[in-house]
């Protein structure tokens, strides 16, 4: 069998900012009762496909920690925090109202990928460039079976530089729909350079 690395990425379950109406980024809330259990049902899952895991990297924000613990303590596998599996930083937005947001940063008609997001945020561009950097990271640790629990933007965007396509811009483009603890599992394989989409699941 050809060296191959299994990955499966996973949106962490619902967390507090749903329940606000507040935008998330990089607001650092932590899991509801209900996206625990929503994790809780996830790893339970896993455990009867019989998934099995040699790390699980973890974006350093609570909500996304909180989900990887908790399957990490089903699943019996160490976690491994990495700052570039945040969400997007959405500056001024983080923790703002949506209600507020519209009023105090409109959205503009257009927005080129090199914009900062609401002029201190990141751009379209440094998303995707930290999105690379994270799936490279992981392939340099060669074969095995890894589990990344992170966040919906940045997700988005490392699928996007896997599959070749350019960072999303003025939110126009590929997305991939991850709904809570919704999942993709991708294989690959570094001697051919080739990647295989074995499903998705829009949780």
């Amino acid at each position: 069998m050809k060296e191959e690395i299994h990955i499966t990425f996973l949106r962490h379950g619902r967390s507090r900012a749903d329940d606000e109406e507040v935008h998330e980024g990089r607001y650092d809330s932590p899991l509801t009762d209900a996206g625990r259990s929503q994790v809780q049902a996830r790893a339970q899952e896993f455990l009867a496909r019989g998934f099995q895991f040699d790390k699980i990297f973890s974006s350093t924000l609570q909500r996304a920690q909180e989900t990887a613990t908790i399957i990490g303590q089903m699943l019996n596998v160490s976690v491994e925090k990495d700052s570039d599996w945040m969400e997007m930083d959405n500056g001024p937005l983080a923790g703002m109202s949506r209600e507020v947001a519209e009023k105090e940063y409109p959205k503009p008609i257009f927005r080129n990928p090199y914009e900062p997001f609401c002029g201190s945020g990141e751009s379209d561009w440094e998303i995707y460039c930290r999105a690379a950097k994270a799936v490279e990271n992981i392939i340099r640790h060669g074969a095995g079976n890894y589990l990344v629990v992170a966040h919906g933007g940045i997700l988005n965007s490392a699928l996007r530089t896997i599959v070749g396509a350019q960072p999303f811009v003025n939110q126009q483009g590929i997305v991939f729909g991850f709904g809570d603890t919704g999942y993709a599992r991708l294989t690959y394989r570094p001697s051919e350079h080739l990647w295989y989409l074995r499903e998705f699941n829009a949780g």
